[in-house]
């Protein structure tokens, strides 16, 4: 009986790389896991003051402060399920961090909580664009529709009889951050004159933020 050999193609050098390059695969991949992990944190995403205003909200949530003691962090809600796809959200949203550094030396500050508030609304609209287009695959992620029962006794049946081609975000917002209208009864006018009540700022001013 002949001794079985490896193709010849298969020579040393190429059974070297081989296994370098699966270990360093393996590492990446570690890496990354590690990464998404840190990435998705309330911690570093509070790190940009403009999200520690964000947050501030969050904290007086039921997502931050539920019955069941499960707490939702930012990466729960906001970044895909899955390595892969959870890079992909978080290199999609290094643009906000860019956002944030140009807003400094160009454009709005978003620090300042008066540009905040005032281009939140378009931020609020921004994610729940995402939600729907996931089908709020991380809202589902926690909440089992199946297994809803809520306060009211038919709370369970209308999640199983009136949910056909809707996404929890069409029925669902302002649950954790400041609260924005619907995009479709959204007056941005109202919107500038509630934020100039609140910061005590002289009508029609809200403007001139805007063009910070």
């Amino acid at each position: 009986m002949s001794k079985w050999k490896l193709p010849y193609f298969i020579t040393r050098q190429v059974l070297i790389a081989l296994v370098i390059g699966g270990i360093a695969g393996i590492g990446f991949m570690l890496f990354l896991i590690e990464f998404d992990d840190l990435t998705s944190s309330e911690a570093f995403c509070t790190t940009c003051h403009s999200m520690e205003i964000a947050a501030q909200a969050y904290r007086e949530s039921t997502h931050y402060n539920p019955v069941s003691g499960v707490r939702a962090s930012c990466g729960d809600c906001h970044v895909s399920e899955g390595v892969i796809a959870a890079t992909w959200d978080h290199i999609l949203g290094g643009k906000d961090l860019l956002t944030q550094i140009s807003g400094k030396l160009f454009g709005p500050d978003y620090d300042d909580p008066v540009v905040n508030a005032l281009h939140l609304p378009q931020a609020a609209f921004e994610a729940r664009k995402w939600f729907r287009s996931k089908d709020s695959a991380t809202c589902r992620r926690c909440h089992v529709l199946e297994a809803i029962q809520g306060k009211r006794a038919d709370t369970n049946a209308i999640h199983l009889e009136e949910t056909d081609g809707k996404s929890c975000i069409d029925c669902h917002i302002n649950l954790v951050h400041r609260k924005v209208p619907d995009e479709k009864t959204f007056k941005k006018d109202r919107w500038r004159q509630m934020v100039e009540e609140e910061f005590g700022l002289e009508p029609g001013s809200a403007l001139d933020y805007l063009s910070k």
